[in-house]
């Protein structure tokens, strides 16, 4: 076109810039960059070749507000340290940063933290385009989506109404744990459980304890209350459960732990008492904690990472106005180094 040195004054272009030195008018102008209809061709091709040529660059607010939309989902966690939702949070935010979204985190440290989330989540949506909950189980209250949120919703660990969801079958993964160790023939399983937690209303370790006893009545064994002890859900905790259950009069030959962090200690535990795995006793974990491969530890793996790319590539496609759904993720037991047959 051959925009001449002297025909822009500011030394940022605006689209009053590329207006004057097509003629056309302001309105016309953001229509043709926004590629929105009723522009001619011939005008949109003049428009898009000026603002080529004076190197004019959309303010990112600007575009934004002319868009109709925040550009920001909202991701809300109890505990973003923890494990879990550390590890979704990386799928997550590699997906939206992608798309040009960006992040507005609610971290839930106490009840009444949560509580408070729920009670403002109306003011909460109104700074966001949809959100992201995990581990949030606002299910337990009895109410919908709808009840709290009018923005498009994906809930990651619970089954939540009016909104998508990705969730695991916990009962089934702690059930196939425990047939693994069935299957390699042992009777006296143990249990390193993961109490429930008074600040996080979730139903994991009951579910998952379930599982664990749905396998042993499935293979004629007995669920004894003795082979069962309270890991607290840390490797300290896990390590103490182990001393515990080894003083036992039956004690165990394996052992069924809710998280990899438990299983953790129960490994340096046994190492410590001089008990060889797999060889004394077998351990299965379950997440498939960073470290778990490094320690050889067999596990059933939750893809937490992809779980939080789908979680993110679900709301966005909520926002373009897809159904909701519902995703079980598998939970494949990793059979590694710490799990063989007796003798």
């Amino acid at each position: 076109m051959g925009i001449g040195s002297g025909a822009v004054s500011n030394s940022r272009p605006t689209i009053k810039d590329i207006a004057r030195v097509t003629g056309v008018s302001v309105a016309t102008v953001s229509r043709a960059l926004r590629n929105l209809p009723y522009v001619a061709s011939a005008t949109r091709s003049r428009v898009l070749d000026a603002a080529a040529e004076l190197q004019y660059e959309a303010h990112p607010q600007a575009a934004r507000l002319a868009s109709g939309r925040t550009w920001t989902i909202g991701v809300a966690a109890p505990q973003f340290g923890a494990w879990f939702p550390s590890r979704a949070l990386g799928g997550i935010n590699s997906v939206f940063a992608k798309a040009g979204y960006d992040l507005l985190i609610s971290m839930m440290a106490t009840p009444e933290d949560r509580r408070r989330f729920l009670r403002e989540a109306r003011s909460f949506c109104r700074r966001v385009d949809g959100l992201v909950l995990i581990d949030t189980f606002v299910s337990v209250e009895g109410e919908s989506a709808e009840a709290f949120f009018d923005r498009p919703v994906v809930a990651v660990g619970e089954r939540l109404e009016g909104a998508s969801s990705i969730t695991i079958d916990n009962r089934l993964a702690a059930r196939r744990a425990v047939e693994h160790l069935i299957e390699l023939g042992h009777e006296s399983i143990g249990l390193v459980a993961g109490p429930h937690l008074p600040d996080l209303p979730t139903p994991v370790p009951e579910q998952r304890r379930l599982g664990y006893e749905d396998a042993l009545r499935a293979a004629g064994l007995p669920v004894d209350p003795e082979l069962v002890d309270d890991g607290g859900w840390t490797a300290a905790g896990g390590a103490a459960a182990l001393s515990k259950l080894l003083e036992r009069a039956r004690p165990p030959t394996a052992l069924f732990c809710m998280s990899d962090e438990m299983a953790f200690g129960v490994l340096r535990a046994a190492t410590r008492r001089g008990q060889a795995v797999p060889g004394d006793l077998s351990v299965v974990g379950f997440d498939d904690h960073d470290l778990a491969g490094a320690l050889g530890l067999t596990t059933m793996r939750q893809a937490v990472d992809e779980m939080g790319v789908r979680a993110a590539a679900t709301v966005l496609g909520l926002i373009e106005g897809a159904p909701v759904t519902d995703i079980t993720w598998d939970v494949p037991l990793l059979a590694r180094e710490t799990t063989a047959g007796i003798g």
